[in-house]
């Protein structure tokens, strides 16, 4: 089954040693997780000042500067994994650096037919 591991945090936690550290971390369990046949994708986001929200309402996109809602921690990147069940999804997700300093949130993937393939 697939996963996504959603990581979020407050981009403020981490010092710029730290974010290097972790991108090599993050960068090791990819590795892992391709030699097991688990990896499917993963990368970090750049800083939520960067984002854009499109919200259509009445037919008209209105356009917005930032994340959809004021949290205090943003997402930061995505891990998209296979797993036997999320019991292995978990233990995967306890490995992502960003668990250490935020929350990395597993949602199963919903597979619909006729999606093109990459």
């Amino acid at each position: 089954m697939k996963y996504m591991l959603l990581i979020y945090a407050d981009e403020q936690a981490w010092t710029e040693s730290e974010r290097q550290q972790c991108y090599k971390d993050s960068t090791d369990i990819a590795h892992q997780l391709k030699a097991n046949g688990q990896y499917l994708a993963a990368s970090p986001l750049q800083p939520v000042a960067t984002a854009t929200s499109v919200r259509v309402r009445n037919g008209r996109p209105m356009v917005t500067d930032g994340p959809f809602a004021e949290t205090r921690e943003q997402l930061g990147g995505y891990f998209l994994i296979d797993a036997r069940n999320l019991d292995e999804a978990i233990t995967i997700a306890g490995k992502i650096p960003g668990a250490r300093k935020g929350t990395v949130e597993i949602r199963p993937v919903l597979d619909i037919p006729n999606l093109p393939t990459t």
